[in-house]
């Protein structure tokens, strides 16, 4: 899977939210806001192909977590993204 081209993240007061651009995101007409780890594997997964336990490696590298906590948030976060629209797979 790979983030889908049109959408960027931009820090908006404190927070972080992806937000569409161009044509062919039109019809995104939610605002997501990040917490810190979504940012930081928004910002390390552009431009890359990556799968579940990509996002989940990264996580147990960055943060004190165990491996399974991470695989479980890493695909939470994957689902509400591709439900989102913001990956193609």
């Amino acid at each position: 899977m790979r983030l889908r081209k049109g959408f960027t993240m931009r820090k908006i007061g404190a927070d972080h939210v992806i937000v569409p651009e161009g044509v062919e995101t039109i019809n995104f007409n939610k605002l997501m806001s990040l917490n810190g780890s979504a940012c930081y594997l928004w910002e390390s997964l552009q431009g890359k192909e990556f799968q579940e336990e990509d996002m989940a490696k990264l996580l147990t590298d960055r943060y004190e977590v165990a491996e399974d906590t991470a695989m479980i948030d890493a695909k939470k976060l994957a689902d509400h993204w591709k439900q989102t629209g913001l990956i193609d797979e």
